[in-house]
């Protein structure tokens, strides 16, 4: 059996394929099922992924290998985040602002996936926006931090006492810290109980091991503009992210900047490279580089750093990938969101594939990108993918999560 599933979404079509990253075959398919593609998928270990289905308003928890039955929670919806504990077992889902322009929900979710009886999920008032979570543990046990957009500020809430609430979602106030009012992009890392939220401002810290979250020292960008994605690797303990200078310009989505940046924590070291000009979204990271889609007017590419030890320099281009155009692409301007097609990406964890969607058309390109020059492998699904649909990558391999935020 392959140790490793590819996970396709096509959140605008109402489907979920669980595809073999090597033939391309479709193992299984899931219909009437809505990803909410800004929580993305979570890799729970094991060769299980959990995700929100924001049609059915559950927590789904899928074995990628098997044809196992769903496990379904009931969660709020329409969902935002979504982020467990180091050991998988609590799961923490926030709700965003859906097809609406101004905050209206203020429900979070807490789910006990190991209880006595089966699964069970609480749901608590807090406060509306657009909130990312983490999963931490304290002394008095494991805690669902809330990071609030605006006005801003990181919330810490005791899982125990979410759950032993009653139903009916009753107001609840956590421990806080200040934090900017322009947060997107979360990350844990479970070693420290440090917190990272990219903001304006930098990459801002807060320790959360205790029942007040702490505020840390900013770590400023060093390079133009901001990150609004993070992604923690916690075997090679570092931080990637793109930072993309010019966002306050949407239209002008074709000039902007993309940076990528990478930190290590235990050292504190920091390197950059430029990626040029264009839509960066969303990237991967491969066993030993980092995956990134390009989207430009003149043409879209893949590609891919070699991502080895700081202290020898920023991370080196190892190969670049034409992508086939899409016939929706962002046009130059209008704004990048706006009716218009995009990429999703995803990447093994223990090889150097890399899967790429082509919006709108129903492809998915693979391609091995241990050396330059590798041929492009087009599968066709049967789902037209709109907005790029969605990637993740399962391995069986993995006994828990490792990057404990959904991607």
């Amino acid at each position: 059996m392959n140790s490793e599933v590819l996970v396709v979404a096509d959140q605008k079509a109402g489907n979920v394929q669980f595809l073999n990253p090597v033939t391309g075959a479709v193992q299984r398919r899931l219909d009437s099922v809505v990803l909410a593609e800004h929580a993305g998928f979570l890799p729970l270990g094991g060769g299980r992924c959990a995700f929100i289905d924001d049609a059915g308003g559950a927590l789904v928890i899928a074995d990628a290998f098997t044809n196992t039955p769903l496990r379904t929670i009931p969660v709020a919806i329409p969902g935002e985040h979504l982020a467990c504990d180091p050991s998988g077992r609590f799961i923490a889902v926030t709700t965003g602002l859906g097809v609406s322009w101004e905050p209206w929900s203020d429900l979070l979710t807490v789910v006990d996936l190991e209880s006595d009886g089966g699964p069970t999920s609480r749901r608590i008032r807090t406060r509306a926006g657009e909130p990312g979570v983490v999963v931490g543990e304290t002394p008095e046990g494991p805690a669902a931090v809330v990071r609030h957009r605006e006005p801003g500020g990181i919330e810490s809430f005791s899982v125990e006492r979410i759950l032993a609430e009653g139903v009916h979602c009753p107001p609840m106030q956590g421990l806080r810290a200040e934090a900017s009012p322009d947060g997107h992009g979360d990350a844990f890392d479970p070693v420290t109980g440090t917190m990272f939220v990219a903001t304006g401002q930098g990459l801002e810290r807060f320790d959360i091991r205790k029942p007040q979250p702490e505020a840390l020292q900013a770590i400023a960008w060093d390079a133009p503009g901001r990150a609004y994605f993070l992604r923690f690797c916690p075997g090679r303990r570092v931080l990637v992210a793109v930072l993309r200078h010019g966002g306050g310009e949407p239209r002008d989505w074709a000039q902007w900047g993309n940076t990528l940046w990478v930190h290590n924590l235990d050292t504190g070291l920091t390197q950059t490279t430029p990626l040029g000009q264009g839509l960066v979204f969303r990237f991967a990271l491969t066993a030993n580089g980092i995956a990134t889609a390009r989207v430009h007017p003149e043409g879209d590419e893949l590609s891919v750093h070699h991502l080895g030890p700081l202290e020898a320099g920023p991370p080196a281009l190892r190969g670049t990938w034409d992508l086939p155009r899409m016939d929706g692409a962002p046009r130059p301007g209008n704004e990048p969101w706006d009716n218009a097609e995009r990429r999703a990406i995803a990447a093994s964890p223990s090889s150097e594939l890399v899967a790429v969607t082509r919006g709108g058309h129903g492809e998915l390109h693979v391609v091995d990108t241990s050396a330059a020059g590798s041929p492009l492998r087009t599968i066709t699904l049967g789902s037209p993918l709109h907005d790029g649909g969605h990637l993740a990558w399962v391995s069986a391999v993995d006994a828990a999560p490792g990057d404990t935020v959904g991607r």
